[in-house]
């Protein structure tokens, strides 16, 4: 079963772990995850969440560097479907990280909507991009980005 559309919209998850599909990232469409238990399935939701909101509170990131790895290795999802739940997840976590730093006048709010408002076009590009390309193509797309980052920032 696939998680549903409305289920970020509705504030809620299916309960249900999104399956396999053909074309999956290289190391998710040969990784099977074993079956779970509902303890152990919360249990891994709650660390995967505890690990992406201390790297947003952080760093200022998290779902993609934390969470989207994390959904596809430890429950199996695709990696649209762990994208889109991932970004579900950091609005909120986003939010509350914002207001945190905020507490300590850590945040322009000018230049945050200089930031924030011309990037929609970039995330409806993005997202409809996202849709185009084998998820093989993204996965590697994404590692690339990772990759490189650290290297930039290792070096300086």
């Amino acid at each position: 079963a696939s998680a549903s559309r409305s289920d970020c919209a509705s504030g809620g998850a299916s309960g249900t772990r999104p399956s396999m599909a053909p074309g999956a990232s290289a190391f998710a469409s040969r990784y099977r995850p074993r079956p779970v238990t509902p303890r152990r399935r919360t249990l891994r939701l709650a660390l995967t969440a505890t690990a992406g909101g201390a790297f947003s509170g952080l760093f200022g990131i998290g779902g993609g560097t934390v969470i989207v790895p994390l959904l596809i290795v430890w429950f199996g999802y695709r990696e649209r479907v762990a994208t889109g739940t991932s970004l579900c997840a950091i609005a909120i976590i986003g939010a509350l990280a914002a207001a945190a730093h905020g507490l300590h006048g850590n945040v322009d709010v000018a230049a945050a909507a200089l930031v924030g408002v011309p990037a929609v076009a970039g995330v409806v590009v993005g997202a409809a991009l996202q849709q185009r390309l084998p998820e093989r193509a993204v996965a590697a797309i994404f590692a690339l980005v990772l990759v490189a980052s650290a290297v930039k920032l290792a070096l300086g």
